[in-house]
């Protein structure tokens, strides 16, 4: 009787990503608004950094992940200088379907929280069929 590989991923899996909030992190710089607090798409940013990160060593070769889909609350503002803390832990792998929970820090308080979901693809197919003319 042959043993199945274990598989690559499996609920649990966590990593976390800091950013020290700079000038071109802000609403105003990245387009989001036009006040000088952390912008919500570097919040999203630094989440799916963090999904990234929580699979990291564990991607097979050949392969990475895309997102597809995203849920985030940003809940409050963070100025310049400070440090978020982004945590992303794997929640479900459903065939190809990685379900991450998100959460974003400063200190002890929250930041934004959601999900983030990523599909595992062939990395040289999906650069050709994005790179073919339509």
């Amino acid at each position: 009787m042959q043993e199945q590989p274990e598989p690559p991923f499996a609920p649990g899996l966590a990593a976390r990503v800091e950013l020290t909030v700079t000038d071109a992190d802000t609403a105003q710089a990245v387009g989001s608004g036009d006040v000088p607090v952390l912008g919500t798409p570097r919040v999203l940013a630094l989440a799916e950094a963090a999904t990234v990160a929580a699979t990291a060593t564990r991607m097979p070769s050949g392969s990475t992940s895309v997102g597809v889909r995203v849920e985030l609350d940003h809940r409050s503002a963070t100025p310049v200088g400070r440090t978020v803390v982004a945590h992303a832990r794997l929640a479900k792998v459903d065939g190809r379907t990685l379900l991450f929970e998100v959460t974003v820090t400063e200190g002890e308080s929250t930041v934004a929280e959601g999900r983030v979901e990523r599909l595992l693809v062939d990395r040289q197919r999906f650069v050709e069929r994005v790179a073919r003319p339509s």
